[in-house]
C-alpha cells in the first residue's frame, strides 16, 4: 500500500507541475509540488533537470526582434549543482544584438518557506570573446541538493535574419519547453522543426494590427504560433555522432520572403549570392584579401621558382602552417586581421587561411576563399542560405579535368594539403570570387576509402611468449590521427593507445617513417612481445588481431539516438603470420567467413589457414558508406557485434 501511496504522489507532483508549466509563471513563484520532487520522473540518474524553459519572441513598434526567456532549474545532487554556471552568448558587433533586463535567483526550501537568494549584479560578467561576441557569465550562490535556479532576461537584435533558434533540448533533461513568437505576416519565415517527440502544444491564431496612422496606415496580422514539447530526455553523447547542434531537437528559422509592399524586399539575405556578396565586403573578411604582407616577397618568389602549382601549392601551405599558430578560435571572419596576425605568427583559424590564400595568390595559383562550418560547428544546409552556419575560412582551389582539386586548411598542425579536412567533410562551403562577383555553394566530401594496414609476423615460443614484428601502415585520416595522438600524448602514452588496453602485451623499438612527407602515408614499424594465456599446461590461446584499433565494440548500446556519422569511408585490413611452436598443434582455427549488412553498407572478411606448422590470417572491413541511419541501427549493431566476435575469436593451439 505505501509503494502505491508513494507511486500516486510522484504521479501527482509531475502533473501539477506539468500543469503549472503550461500556465504563464511568475518569476519568483514557486509551485510546492517542484520542492517535492527529488528525482527527474523520465531520466531517474539525471542530477538535474530544467523543470521548464519558456520563450517568447515579439516584434517592437520599431520592428525589433525581442525575445523573452525565463527558464527554471532543478538541482538533485552534489554533481548538479554544475548546473549553476550560466553562459549566454550573444553578437555584440554588427549583428546589432543586445543582451539586458537579467534577474537570476536560488530558491531554497527553509523551514518550509521559499527563501529567495538573488545573484548579486556584481557578480554578472561580461567578457568581450572578440570584437563581435560578447558573453555574459555568472553563477547562482547558495546551491544546494533541491535548489531552485531560475533567470530571465531579454535579448533582441534589429537584424530580421538573425531570428532566435529555440533548442527544446538541452544537456539536461527538461521537464517542458515553450516557444511563442509573434510574427508580422509581412515577413515570412521558414521553420525548420527538428524534433522527434510530438508537440504537446502546437496552436496558430492571428492578431489584427496598423503600420502607421491615418490615411497612410497599413493593416497587417501578427502569426501567433505557440509550440512546446514535455518530458526531452538529455541528448548523450554517442560515438560517431554528428555535431549536438544537428542532433538536438529545436526549431530554426530563416527569413524567407518581405512582402514588396513595404519596401523591403531586397534588404536581407534569401540565397547564397547574398551571403557571398555580403561576406566579400566586409573588412574583416574580403577586406583582408589583398593587404600586403611583412617579408611576403621572399615566400612569393621561392614559389614562382618552383615549376607546378602543385608543388606552389604544398610550399606555401607547409611555409604557413609551420609559421602559423592557430589560437584555438573559429570566427569566419578575422578579429585582429591579417598583417597583425601575421606579425604576430598566431590568429584565428580565418586569419591563417587568408594569409593562405593572399601567397596562393600572390604565387599565381588560380585560389579563392571559401567559408565553412567544422563538424563541431554543424553542417550547412545547401536550402537555407544564412550567415549563421559558418565560423570558418579554408581556401579553395577548383579541380580540372587535367588537375586536382584542393580545400586548403592551415591552423591544424596536422593536416595535409592534399587531404580534405575531415572537419568539414559531408557539409558545404560557400566559395567567395570576389572580383567576378561569384558566390557558389559546393559539397565537401571525398568518396576514396582511407586505409589502415596491419601486417604482423611473430613466433610463438613453447612456453607460451609470442615475440615478433609489426608494420602499421595509416592514410590520409589515419595518418593524421595517429600522428596527433603521437605528438600530443608523447611516445610512452602512444603505446599504451597502440596496445588497445591488452595488459600482457609489451611494445619496443617504435619507429615512425614519413611524418613530414604529407604524400606518404605513415609507416610504423615496431617490436611486440605478448605473454600467452594458458590451461591445464596443455593449451595456449592467442589472438591475431593482437593490434587491431576495432577490437573494442564501439556500439555496445541497445537504443541510438543519432546517426551513425563516420565522415569517410574506412578500410582496415590485418594479415598476420604465426610461427607454431615444435611440439604443439593447431586445435581450432578461426573459419573462413564472409558476412555483410543487410544495406550492404559494412563488410567483413576473414581467411585463416595452417600448413606446415604456419598459420597465416587475414581480416579485411570495409565501411563502404559515410553515414548510418539510426532507424538502421538494431541491424549495424547485430552486425557489429558478430563481427567484433570474430574479430576477438582466438586461435588455440594443443601440447601434442
Amino acid at each position: 500500500m505505501q509503494k502505491f501511496y508513494s507511486t500516486f504522489a510522484l504521479f501527482f507532483i509531475v502533473l501539477n507541475s506539468a500543469f503549472a508549466q503550461n500556465e504563464t509563471v511568475a518569476f519568483g513563484k514557486v509551485n510546492p509540488s517542484d520542492f517535492e520532487l527529488k528525482e527527474c520522473p523520465f531520466e531517474k540518474d539525471a542530477n538535474a533537470m530544467v523543470l521548464f524553459d519558456k520563450g517568447e519572441v515579439i516584434f517592437s513598434s520599431r520592428f525589433e526582434i525581442i525575445m523573452s526567456r525565463h527558464k527554471r532549474i532543478k538541482i538533485f545532487s552534489e554533481k548538479g549543482k554544475q548546473a549553476a554556471n550560466i553562459r549566454l552568448e550573444y553578437s555584440s558587433g554588427g549583428q546589432f544584438e543586445l543582451l539586458n533586463k537579467l534577474q537570476a535567483q536560488t530558491i531554497n526550501l527553509v523551514n518550509g518557506k521559499p527563501e529567495i537568494i538573488k545573484v548579486d549584479k556584481k557578480s554578472i560578467y561580461t567578457e568581450a570573446i572578440d570584437k563581435n561576441r560578447t558573453a555574459v557569465i555568472f553563477s547562482f550562490a547558495n546551491v544546494q541538493e533541491g535548489s531552485i535556479l531560475e533567470f530571465k532576461y531579454e535579448w533582441s537584435t534589429k537584424n530580421w535574419s538573425n531570428f532566435p533558434s529555440w533548442f527544446f533540448q538541452d544537456n539536461l533533461p527538461v521537464g517542458y519547453s515553450e516557444l511563442k513568437t509573434a510574427i508580422p505576416d509581412m515577413l515570412q519565415y521558414q521553420v525548420q522543426s527538428r524534433t522527434r517527440q510530438s508537440f504537446i502544444k502546437n496552436k496558430v491564431t492571428s492578431e489584427s494590427k496598423t503600420l502607421g496612422a491615418g490615411e497612410n496606415a497599413l493593416p497587417y496580422a501578427d502569426i501567433i504560433t505557440t509550440r512546446a514539447l514535455s518530458n526531452i530526455s538529455t541528448l548523450h553523447d554517442e560515438p560517431f555522432m554528428s555535431s549536438r547542434r544537428d542532433n538536438l531537437q529545436c526549431l530554426i528559422f530563416e527569413l524567407s520572403g518581405i512582402k514588396p509592399i513595404y519596401g523591403f524586399a531586397d534588404t536581407f539575405v534569401d540565397s547564397w549570392a547574398k551571403v557571398g556578396g555580403y561576406i566579400a565586403e566586409d573588412e574583416d573578411f574580403g577586406g583582408q584579401l589583398k593587404r600586403k604582407l611583412a617579408g611576403e616577397e621572399v615566400i612569393v618568389t621561392n614559389a614562382a621558382a618552383l615549376k607546378s602549382d602543385a608543388d606552389k601549392i604544398a610550399y606555401i601551405f607547409n611555409e604557413v602552417r609551420n609559421t602559423m599558430k592557430w589560437n584555438s578560435i573559429d570566427r569566419w571572419y578575422t578579429n585582429d586581421g591579417t598583417v597583425k596576425a601575421w606579425e604576430k605568427k598566431t590568429g584565428n583559424s580565418t586569419e591563417i587561411n587568408l594569409i593562405l590564400y593572399h601567397f596562393l595568390k600572390k604565387a599565381g595559383v588560380d585560389v579563392f576563399p571559401m567559408i565553412v562550418s567544422t563538424r563541431e560547428h554543424g553542417k550547412v544546409r545547401r536550402e537555407n542560405p544564412s550567415m549563421s552556419p559558418f565560423n570558418r575560412a579554408v581556401v579553395f582551389i577548383p579541380g580540372s579535368e587535367k588537375t586536382r582539386g584542393y580545400v586548403l586548411d592551415a591552423s591544424d598542425k596536422f593536416q595535409s594539403y592534399n587531404t580534405i579536412p575531415f572537419q568539414l567533410l559531408n557539409s558545404n562551403g560557400l566559395y567567395i570570387d570576389k572580383e567576378n562577383k561569384r558566390f557558389n555553394i559546393i559539397f565537401i566530401n571525398t568518396e576514396e576509402p582511407v586505409k589502415s594496414n596491419i601486417s604482423l609476423t611473430a613466433e610463438i615460443k613453447p612456453d607460451g611468449k609470442m615475440k615478433g614484428e609489426a608494420v602499421l601502415t595509416d592514410y590520409s585520416y589515419f595518418k593524421e590521427k595517429s600522428l596527433k595522438d603521437y605528438k600530443n600524448e608523447g611516445e610512452s602514452k602512444y603505446k599504451e593507445l597502440l596496445k588497445n588496453k591488452t595488459n600482457n602485451l609489451t611494445i619496443n623499438n617504435l619507429q615512425l617513417k614519413n611524418v613530414e612527407i604529407d604524400s606518404l602515408p605513415l609507416v610504423q614499424a615496431l617490436n611486440f612481445e605478448a605473454e600467452l594465456p594458458e590451461a591445464d599446461n596443455n593449451y595456449l590461446y592467442f589472438s591475431p588481431t593482437i593490434l587491431s584499433p576495432l577490437k573494442e565494440n564501439a556500439f555496445l548500446a541497445e537504443n541510438r539516438a543519432t546517426d551513425i556519422d563516420f565522415g569517410c569511408k574506412n578500410s582496415y585490413s590485418i594479415s598476420g603470420t604465426f610461427i607454431i611452436p615444435q611440439g604443439f598443434k593447431v586445435e581450432s582455427l578461426p573459419k573462413t567467413i564472409t558476412m555483410v549488412t543487410p544495406d550492404k553498407g559494412v563488410s567483413f572478411k576473414r581467411l585463416a589457414a595452417e600448413e606446415d606448422g604456419i598459420v597465416q590470417v587475414r581480416y579485411n572491413i570495409d565501411f563502404h558508406n559515410t553515414h548510418y541511419f539510426k532507424e538502421n541501427y538494431p541491424d549495424f549493431r547485430e552486425f557489429y557485434k558478430e563481427m567484433n566476435e570474430m574479430l576477438n575469436e582466438q586461435i588455440v593451439l594443443k601440447k601434442l
